[in-house]
């Protein structure tokens, strides 16, 4: 972590310095922003956490509820979504208090008495090893908890404005805020009376009932289950001997999913109460928490369940809903203007809760959005930016729902109904990539380069998320994870994995020597790529505004195959040892070298003749492209950049 580089700092160094619209940031809503979010759960926080990084961009999040949310029905925290908070900062703060998932046991029918359950099966959780980051369980709010202080902590001192409904919204097209949003106080002494704010965009993030939805013409589309669960956190005593493992049990009287909660004691039960008929009109929904708990009795005999204490609880019906766009701009209508309003997680899309995937998928559809509103507001990419979010997040979807339709049915199976004993499990197993987060891959894009190149980097793969690896950062000797360093701070990352040309050690005699063989010991190509990339016009660094830090836009990592001690920093290329700050200090922690216990060339198939892996602000792989390939990589970068734009648009 830097913080000194503006002076030196005794304080926190999480709390950012204040800046542009942080500065006396009133706390009243004011009448015009830039960026008004539309609901304070997974995916609005992560949206406005990520624009709180934006200083000269005025983003209000707003919130139906008078304050934070107490208790949240979310709670499976994938390690997709674990990388995202390492990008923000808390990833061990929430993997201390969360409950981790390693193992997973199935539980069946007794084959002598079918009356009584046993252990018929267990499964590790990251079998194969998908990421370093673990899989975990804690409530939803707890997760909105750490988005807010982090958004307290950036330069803006952004916070949630509760106490507001949303109730329509008009997009004139007309003026510097053509979007016109009516909102009613909820809470306060204005409780009541209505409120209209202009915006330049609007974010719906508010829930699968979304009021943001209805107003640009979007419908969920899809099927109802006419399957009912009853789903409650409690505290009891029991002797089912795993009641702190995430379990699949399936019994005579039904099925249950069991999930144990952070903070010991307390477990999730998704309990089954069978099919619902078609004309019960929600009657299901009454089910009382008693008569959940009587058929969790009978479903885990001959072990018993006594409950002391209900946290919560709800009764829900399985329906699969999609809508066909994720924003405001019609099928006829394509091509010719861009969006103004979006809309984010259960607002797009509604599926079942067990695959632990609503508020995953949500986060990351905020993640998409984000960036490239700030971007766009800052003058540093194009208004076509914004068209890339409905054609990438609908797919993912999609495949999200098709993913749950599967596991939920299986869940809902009778075990006798099973032509192979272990389908749930093999399924479990043998589909883990995808719950886990991994499998999303957009397409070739603006955003997204085809993969020409891919064969230079076949663990990095075009469209999908950067996968990290072990790497030692070379000016302090310390072992690290490489994804690990990317901030979600807005900017692009550049990864140069050097050719493998001979190193230049500490040990020659002197500078005059070192700067001799300079090029000959990193190689022309990592030297001729660090040439062009400070210096020319063509460089995608030659759009970062004058007056800024050289790597305010653009992070520039590099990456050699020796290990460190053959590695001389001072040797190393000033394009990757930026000038920050107002004592342009030089920036020494984006050189690093393979680790020899986990050489990343390897772990990560890359060519080492060079390579280059262009990474997005969200930390998916834009483009693979050889070192040499500098053309390439600059007409990757012009439709996405506004060379020259520093102001907010």
């Amino acid at each position: 972590m830097q913080f000194h580089h503006h002076g030196y700092v005794s304080g926190d160094p999480r709390v950012q310095a204040v800046a542009g619209v942080g500065i006396n940031r009133p706390a009243d809503l004011p009448d015009e922003v830039d960026v008004l979010i539309v609901g304070s759960g997974p995916a609005g926080m992560l949206t406005a956490a990520q624009l709180s990084q934006f200083p000269g961009i005025t983003t209000r999040i707003v919130e139906r509820r008078d304050g934070r949310l107490a208790i949240g029905q979310a709670d499976g925290i994938q390690a997709r979504s674990v990388e995202t908070f390492q990008a923000f900062g808390f990833a061990e703060r929430i993997i201390a208090e969360a409950y981790r998932i390693t193992e997973m046991a199935f539980w069946k029918p007794d084959p002598a008495d079918p009356s009584r359950i046993n252990r018929a099966a267990r499964a590790v959780d990251d079998e194969m090893g998908i990421s370093e980051f673990p899989h975990l369980i804690v409530n939803q709010a707890r997760v909105l908890d750490y988005f807010a202080e982090f958004m307290a902590n950036s330069p803006t001192r952004m916070s949630p404005d509760y106490g507001y409904e949303f109730r329509g919204l008009n997009v004139t097209g007309e003026g510097d805020y053509p979007v016109t949003v009516t909102l009613l106080h909820t809470a306060g002494p204005h409780e009541g009376q209505e409120r209209v704010v202009r915006a330049k965009y609007v974010v719906g993030a508010d829930g699968a009932r979304s009021k943001v939805r209805e107003s640009i013409g979007c419908t969920l589309a899809g099927d109802q289950a006419n399957h009912a669960w009853g789903v409650m956190d409690v505290l009891a005593v029991t002797d089912f001997p795993d009641i702190r493992l995430k379990c699949a049990i399936q019994g005579e009287a039904g099925s249950i999913l069991l999930i144990p909660r952070e903070g010991g004691h307390l477990f999730r039960m998704y309990v089954d109460l069978g099919e619902v008929d078609s004309h019960d009109k929600g009657a299901v929904r009454n089910t009382s928490i008693e008569e959940i708990i009587a058929k969790a009795n009978e479903i885990i005999h001959p072990y018993t369940l006594d409950v002391r204490n209900v946290a919560w609880h709800s009764v829900y019906e399985v329906g699969h809903r999609l809508t066909d766009r994720f924003d405001d701009v019609l099928p006829d209508e394509r091509g010719t203007r861009t969006p103004r309003v979006f809309i984010t997680g259960d607002a797009c899309h509604t599926h079942s809760a067990k695959a632990g995937q609503g508020m995953n998928v949500s986060m990351q559809d905020g993640f998409n959005l984000a960036w490239k509103l700030g971007h766009v507001l800052e003058g540093r990419s194009p208004e076509s930016l914004l068209s890339t979010y409905s054609a990438e997040r609908q797919v993912i979807a999609k495949n999200l729902i098709d993913f749950d339709k599967q596991w939920s049915t299986l869940m809902a199976k009778k075990p006798e109904e099973f032509e192979n004993p272990s389908e749930l499990e093999d399924f479990y197993v043998s589909t883990a990539e995808f719950p886990a987060g991994f499998m999303t891959q957009y397409a070739p894009s603006q955003l997204i380069a085809e993969p020409a190149h891919q064969g230079l980097a076949t663990g990095f793969t075009i469209g999908k998320r950067f996968k990290s690896a072990p790497v030692v950062r070379v000016c302090d000797t310390n072992p690290l994870q490489l994804g690990h360093q990317a901030k979600a701070d807005g900017r692009w990352r550049i990864y140069v994995f050097a050719d493998a040309a001979p190193a230049v050690t500490a040990q020659q005699e002197t500078a005059q020597q070192r700067t001799a063989q300079q090029e000959t010991a990193h190689g022309a190509p990592v030297a001729d790529f660090a040439e062009w990339i400070a210096n020319s016009p063509d460089s995608p660094l030659a759009a970062t505004p004058s007056g800024a830090d050289r790597d305010a836009w653009f992070d520039v990592k590099v990456i050699y195959q020796q290990d460190h001690t053959g590695v001389d920093i001072g040797a190393v290329p000033s394009a990757f040892k930026p000038q920050v700050g107002p004592f342009k200090l030089s920036y020494l922690e984006n050189v690093y070298a393979t680790d020899p216990t986990a050489d990343i060339f390897e772990l990560r198939g890359l060519d080492r003749g060079g390579v280059v892996v262009v990474v997005r602000p969200d930390q998916y792989v834009a483009n693979v492209l050889p070192l040499t390939a500098t053309a390439e990589l600059a007409a990757f970068f012009a439709p996405i950049l506004r060379v020259g734009a520093s102001e907010t648009v």
